[in-house]
């Protein structure tokens, strides 16, 4: 088998291992608002908020990725 001959869910593989990042980030993102929220419970809602704004970044990244793996497939 020529290694030419693979093609098609190369891509698909590229965009699994793509994956860890954004999944690190949003881990990052909460685990940093759990620990914050534990040292001082009154800045609870600013740290949310501004959670909710980089889970949105982050997982954009990871909508992005699926995107650009199917139009490199075919």
């Amino acid at each position: 088998m020529n290694l030419l001959e693979i093609t098609g869910s190369i891509a698909i593989i590229g965009y699994g291992l793509a994956t860890l990042g954004p999944a690190l980030g949003v881990a990052w993102i909460f685990s940093s608002v759990i620990n914050g929220t534990a040292r001082q419970p009154e800045a609870r809602g600013a740290m949310l908020s501004t959670a909710w704004i980089g889970f949105a970044v982050v997982e954009a990244l990871a909508i992005i990725g699926i995107a650009l793996a199917f139009v490199f497939q075919g």
